[in-house]
């Protein structure tokens, strides 16, 4: 759906039909806040079946992973214009149940660092973890959703916590997964 400024942006459940329209409430929002080159985004909710589908399909890994950022296109300057986010429904239930929050919140957190990778930011060293994190608390907390990466109980900034464990490809072939 083609919102104003130029930005497409759709999202599609084939499970977690009900984050729909909070997720994407929360990513307009937050696509306003960073103003970002990306003019095209899509949003995937899926099952542990697909995902695990996409996972050993483009990063040859088996299984599901919480959160797949694919690059679908790019500016003169190499930065990402167009891209596609997946996120696996059940991974993010199961996480917000173990740390306390509201599932939306988790799928919206996948979500937003998926749309954060294709603005650029990497959370592979410790600096760009933190950057990159608090970058998420902070676009949170500015759409009245607060912090959900830093109320995970097992942040107690001493030890790099648990995140989404987003992996980058280009269609057809592996980018940047860890």
């Amino acid at each position: 759906m083609r919102q104003p400024g130029g930005f497409d942006f759709s999202v599609h459940a084939r499970t977690g039909k009900a984050f729909v329209p909070f997720v994407r409430r929360g990513l307009l929002q937050a696509h306003h806040i960073l103003r970002p080159p990306l003019r095209e985004l899509s949003i995937a909710l899926v099952g542990q079946t697909r995902m695990a589908e996409l996972h050993e399909q483009y990063l040859a890994i088996a299984g599901p992973t919480d959160v797949l950022t694919f690059e679908l296109d790019h500016d003169a300057r190499g930065r990402v214009t167009a891209g596609e986010v997946v996120v696996c429904v059940p991974v993010a239930l199961k996480q917000a149940r173990r740390r306390g929050i509201e599932p939306r919140r988790e799928v919206l957190l996948y979500a937003l660092h998926g749309m954060l990778h294709l603005c650029g930011f990497d959370d592979r060293t410790d600096r760009g973890f933190q950057q990159m994190h608090a970058q998420e608390d902070a676009i949170l907390t500015r759409l009245g959703v607060g912090p959900v990466f830093r109320t995970s109980t097992d942040n107690d900034h001493r030890r790099r916590p648990r995140a989404p464990g987003i992996r980058r490809a280009h269609r057809g072939r592996p980018r940047g997964a860890r």
